[in-house]
């Protein structure tokens, strides 16, 4: 019987380190070791955030080596429209100095290392007005067009004007993408601009009809009141 319990106590702990080495086999296998986007060509971010009063807030994009970096922004709407706008390469070094400025751009055409990029939208020197900012980011990767085509050439098929080609419709597209993005960002501005003029000449309107009208109102009072007759047994009034 004693036997009995020790082999069924050896077999279950047997059975739980096989599980937990199977856990942690598994769990080392599939743990990230890079973004999902690192092998991508091309990768386009385009985000509208809202930066709070006195905050600053950061977002990282990873860049493989080699490839072309390229960020920008532009305040939408919110206060004085501008706010600070920085870069820093993986080492930490600022790159793009902070200025302050209704929108900015940064371009890395051949990034030496590999690593996450930091952009950083300031808002601290506005103490009580929020801002809605569009930050725009690419990532492409021209070397892996010379990959595909020692690829085709290793099949005897020659494609280099073909590739070549490819990659000049790339680059085009990343400037149409580009100039697509400061568009949008420039109508949202256009748009916000005109419902705040809008809101403002309705607010006014509205403040100098009442105005107008309590001046047409203390007009008549007044001018009723100089047709007045003042007598002993009180007041009786005449109209001309």
């Amino acid at each position: 019987m004693a036997s009995f319990v020790g082999d069924a106590t050896f077999s279950c702990n047997f059975f739980l380190f096989f599980l937990s080495f199977l856990n942690i086999k598994y769990v080392l296998s599939t743990s990230p070791t890079a973004p999902w986007y690192e092998d991508l060509p091309a990768v386009a971010m385009d985000y509208k955030v809202h930066i709070d009063p006195g905050k600053e807030d950061c977002y990282f994009q990873y860049v493989n080596p080699g490839a072309t970096f390229y960020a920008s922004f532009q305040v939408v709407r919110g206060g004085d429209g501008m706010a600070g706008f920085a870069v820093r390469n993986p080492q930490g070094q600022i790159v793009h100095p902070y200025q302050w400025k209704s929108n900015s751009e940064y371009q890395e055409q051949v990034v030496g290392e590999g690593g996450y990029y930091s952009v950083c939208i300031d808002n601290q020197f506005s103490k009580f007005a929020g801002k809605l900012v569009n930050i725009y980011l690419t990532v492409v990767r021209y070397d892996l067009w010379e990959k595909y085509t020692k690829e085709v050439e290793e099949l005897n098929m020659n494609m280099e004007n073909f590739t070549a080609s490819i990659t000049d419709v790339e680059k085009n597209i990343n400037h149409m993408l580009q100039y697509q993005h400061h568009t949008r960002g420039r109508e949202a501005w256009d748009m916000n601009l005109l419902e705040a003029n809008n809101k403002y000449v309705v607010r006014w309107s509205l403040i100098q009809i009442v105005v107008i009208a309590a001046a047409t109102v203390v007009q008549v009072y007044f001018v009723r009141k100089l047709f007045d007759i003042k007598t002993g047994s009180g007041y009786s009034k005449s109209r001309i």
